[in-house]
C-alpha cells in the first residue's frame, strides 16, 4: 500500500484503510478464501512457526483478507491493535477470559445483553472468577464495587435493550486505581458515535454482525485495544481454541466498513424521529433513546457520544398480550432477534434476547413484558411511522 502523506479522516479510512493489493492490482480488496499457505522450504515453514518471520501460516492463525479488515477497523477505532472472531460473543469471551482466571475478581455493569450476562454470571464463576454486578449509571456502586482489587471491568453504554449508559471517564478513572483493565461493548454505541478509547476505556468489543456488516449477511467480531494485549493472551486463546474468522466473512467486513458512517447516521436520523413520535403515543409508557432530552442520561449521552445510535426502546401499558399483538400487526418491520440492520426489526427481549436471565435479574434492569427493542433500518421514515402507529392503535 501507498504511503499516506498526512493523516486520513474517519471516512476515508473506512474505504482504503488496510488496503493491501496482490500481485493483480485489483481494484477491491481480494478475497483469500484458503485454510493453509505453503513453504517454498521446511526451514520456511520452521522460521514460520518459531516466529523469525512473519507471515500466514494457517487461516485459524490469520488471513490476508481477514488482517485487512482488522487493521482498517484498527484505523477507525484508533487503537494500537485488533484481532478479529467468529462472532461478536467470541470478541466478548475471549476478551474476558485473556484477562480473567480463578481467584480473580470482575465488576459488571447488570444492564448486559443476554448472553454477556450468562458469561459473567454463569460461566465465568464456574472457573473461579468472581463477578460484582452494579446498576451502570450509578457512580456510587461503581465506586463501591473499585474500592478493593479488581482484574476487570466490563460494560455496555448504552445498555441491550435498556439504554443505560455508563460514565465512561469516572468508571475508568476508578477501574485503573483498582487495578482493572476496562472492557466496553460498544454495539449500542457503534464505531461512529462513540470511541470508548478516548473516554479511558482499555479495550472495545464489537459484533460486526450488527452495524459493520450491517445488512443481515455475516457474523463477526473484533477485538481493539493495546499491542501486548491483543498480540499476547487474546492472540494465544485465539489461536488454540479455534474462534476465528472466516475470510468470506471478514470480505463482507471490509465492505461494510465503507458505508457504515452513511447508514448508522442515516438511521439514527430516523431513530430519533421514532423515539419522539413513540414519547407521544397513547398506548406508549414510556421510550429510552440516549439523544431524548426526557432520558435521564441526556446530558451524558450527549456528553460522550455523538449521536443516539440505531435502537429505540419502549413500553406498552399492556405488557406482553399488546406487545405481542403490535408485533404481530406491523408490516414492514420484521420481527427478529438482531439489530443494527437496515430492514428495521423489533424484538421482545423478556421472551428472547434477555430469557436466560430469568426475571429476577430483568426486573432488576427494567426489562418488563411490556418492553419492545426497536432496531431502525433504511426504510423510509415516514413508512415507518405510519407502520409502527397503525400497529398500536
Amino acid at each position: 500500500m501507498r504511503s499516506r502523506s498526512r493523516k486520513w479522516s474517519p471516512d476515508t479510512v473506512a474505504v482504503r484503510g488496510g488496503l493491501a493489493r496482490s500481485g493483480f492490482e485489483e481494484t477491491s480488496e481480494a478475497l483469500y478464501l484458503t485454510s493453509g499457505f505453503v513453504y517454498e522450504t521446511a526451514e520456511d515453514a520452521e522460521a514460520a512457526f518459531t516466529g523469525d518471520v512473519d507471515r500466514f501460516v494457517y487461516s485459524r492463525y490469520g488471513n490476508p483478507t481477514v488482517a485487512v479488515f482488522e487493521e482498517r477497523l484498527r484505523q477507525l477505532e484508533g487503537a494500537q491493535a485488533c484481532y478479529a472472531t467468529g462472532s461478536g460473543m467470541g470478541a466478548v469471551f475471549t476478551a474476558l477470559a485473556a484477562l480473567l482466571g480463578a481467584g480473580d475478581r470482575v465488576v459488571a455493569a447488570r444492564g448486559l445483553f443476554g448472553s454477556c450476562f450468562v458469561i459473567l454470571d454463569e460461566i465465568l464463576p464456574r472457573w473461579g472468577v468472581e463477578t460484582v454486578f452494579v446498576d451502570g449509571p450509578d457512580n456510587e456502586q461503581w465506586k463501591a464495587a473499585l474500592a478493593e482489587p479488581t482484574a476487570a471491568v466490563f460494560f455496555e453504554t448504552p445498555s441491550n435493550p435498556m439504554q443505560e449508559l455508563v460514565d465512561m471517564e469516572f468508571v475508568t478513572e476508578q477501574a485503573h486505581a483498582a487495578g482493572a483493565k476496562v472492557v466496553v461493548d460498544n454495539v449500542f454505541g457503534t464505531p461512529v458515535f462513540s470511541q470508548p478509547l478516548q473516554h479511558g476505556a482499555d479495550i472495545v468489543v464489537y459484533s460486526a454482525t450488527k452495524h459493520i456488516d450491517g445488512q443481515g449477511r455475516v457474523l463477526g467480531g473484533a477485538i481493539l485495544g493495546p499491542e501486548d494485549y491483543i498480540h499476547g493472551p487474546v492472540e494465544n486463546l485465539l489461536r488454540h481454541t479455534g474462534p476465528s474468522m472466516s475470510a468470506f466473512n471478514a470480505w463482507i467486513l471490509v465492505k461494510g466498513l465503507e458505508t457504515m458512517r452513511l447508514r448508522v447516521e442515516a438511521q439514527a436520523a430516523s431513530a430519533l424521529r421514532l423515539a419522539r413520535t413513540l414519547q407521544d403515543h397513547p398506548s406508549v409508557r414510556r421510550v429510552w433513546y440516549p439523544f431524548l432530552e426526557s432520558h435521564e442520561q441526556f446530558e451524558l449521552a450527549t456528553r460522550q457520544m455523538s449521536g443516539g445510535g440505531t435502537v429505540v426502546t419502549f413500553e406498552l401499558d399492556g405488557g406482553k398480550d399488546e406487545a405481542f399483538k403490535a408485533m404481530n400487526s406491523l408490516e414492514i418491520v420484521d420481527i427478529s432477534n438482531n439489530l443494527g440492520d437496515s430492514k428495521s426489526l423489533i424484538t421482545h427481549p423478556a421472551t428472547t434476547t434477555h430469557r436466560r436471565m430469568g426475571a429476577e435479574a430483568r426486573a432488576a434492569v427494567g426489562i418488563t413484558d411490556g418492553v419492545l427493542r426497536l432496531s431502525v433500518g433504511l426504510e423510509d421514515a415516514d413508512d415507518l411511522v405510519r407502520d409502527l402507529t397503525r400497529a398500536l392503535g
